[in-house]
Formats: C-alpha cells, structure tokens, sequence
C-alpha cells in the first residue's frame, strides 16, 4: 500500500516522514497564489534532493501551462507530476504532450475529482494517459482538486479502482482514524493524507506524529491483512 503525504514545505520534515514509511513525499512546486504551501522551484528541489533511497517525490502544479510544467520539471526534477487543477484545464490532448515531452522517467499522476457517477467515465479516460489516478473531494470555493478535508463518495472510488488499468490513490480528508475503513471499502493502491496530518489550525505545517499515527495505522492493517489471508496492493 502506498503512503503519500502532502504537503511538505520543510526538507528536514520531509526527510522525517521518509524515515517514518511515506513512500510519496508531495510538495507545491510553484508560486502562482493559488494555494497554501506553495515552493518555489529551487526549494522544491531541495525536497527532492535530500530524500532518503526509496522515497518519490511528488510535485504538485496547479499550473495549465505546458511548457511551465515542463519547466518545472526540468528545474525540480521530481519522480511524479502530480496535476491537480481542475480536470478540464489540463485535458486529455494536454496530458498527451505533456506525456511525450516529458522524460521518460517521470511519472504523471492526474487528480479526479470524485462527486458523482460522471466521474467514473472522466478517471476511465485519464487513465489512458496517466501512471496513477489520484481520487480526491471537490468543494465549491477550492481552486483545483483536493487540499479539502473532506471525504467523498468511496463508493464511486471502488468502482473506479476496478475499473482502470493504472494504480489508484485514495485522497481526502484521511486521517489515522478512518484510512483502514477507506482501504477496506475502496481497495486502492494508496492512501493520501493532506490536512489530516497537519498541526492543528495550520494549513502547512506537518506534524510527525501524526503521519506515524497514519503510517502505523496503514501497516498495521497490511500485517493484519496479510496474517488473515486478506489482498492488500
């Protein structure tokens, strides 16, 4: 099971939450004013590059600009682009280009916003030109998909994770307390948790012992999984 967290602001932190399990580090990677925690490019890049052998970096853009994507990519150099503004703003004939200019190496995730049966037909076309679908709430008032804390409907989830051909991430409002529940009813192939792993009252600031509560809770449920003859991802 995947273990992503965002969204780190800190190097040391970030490295940290590495130490604890985090298999995806996630971070803002550009100043567009759009939302909280964002990095400028170079110190995105010091995330990147003070992660520990085994953790990816994930820079999130809200940007609908190609080649500014592109140029953060060559600047921060992250494992996966995580493109989390709203669906239409990056559409399929974008995540094309994108797909065919960008290394090899780097890996596209494509943020889907689940509010209803729609849904469900908007992740089976993302799917086609995206590494990972990554599964989050959208509330009126929020720029992009995701950075809620709020659940949605995991039913449509688990009809999407069955569906597609890529691996599925399960986003919002996880916390320590309902991430089991969440893997059990949607069967993903991560877990990620934004605001839930924050300090209280700060929307930026991450608090460690609440990504190990998340992390213990997630291996937790894979040891007793695995004990009980139960498919984990």
């Amino acid at each position: 099971m995947i273990i992503q967290i965002y969204a780190f602001t800190d190097p040391d932190t970030a490295y940290q939450a590495a130490r604890l399990g985090v298999d995806h580090i996630g971070f803002v990677a550009g100043e567009y004013g759009q939302v909280y925690g964002e990095l400028s490019f170079s110190s995105a890049h010091e995330i990147v590059s003070i992660l520990p052998s085994g953790a990816l970096s994930v820079a999130l853009t809200m940007s609908a600009d190609i080649n500014e994507i592109l140029r953060m990519a060559e600047a921060v150099q992250p494992h996966i682009i995580h493109i989390s503004s709203d669906v239409d703003m990056v559409n399929m004939q974008k995540m094309t280009q994108l797909r065919s200019r960008l290394p090899a190496d780097i890996q596209l995730m494509k943020a889907i916003p689940v509010v209803d049966e729609n849904s469900f037909d908007t992740a089976d076309e993302f799917a086609q030109v995206s590494d990972f679908l990554l599964l989050d709430s959208k509330h009126a008032g929020f720029p992009g998909v995701g950075a809620t804390g709020l659940t949605h409907d995991w039913e449509i989830s688990r009809k999407i994770v069955k569906a597609v051909a890529v691996p599925v991430i399960l986003a919002g409002g996880l916390s320590d307390l309902n991430v089991v529940q969440a893997i059990q009813s949607v069967q993903p192939t991560g877990v990620d948790s934004n605001t839930s792993t924050n300090f209280n009252g700060s929307r930026v600031e991450k608090d460690l012992s609440k990504i190990a509560a998340f992390v213990n809770a997630v291996r937790s449920w894979e040891r007793f999984a695995e004990q009980n003859g139960e498919a984990t991802a």
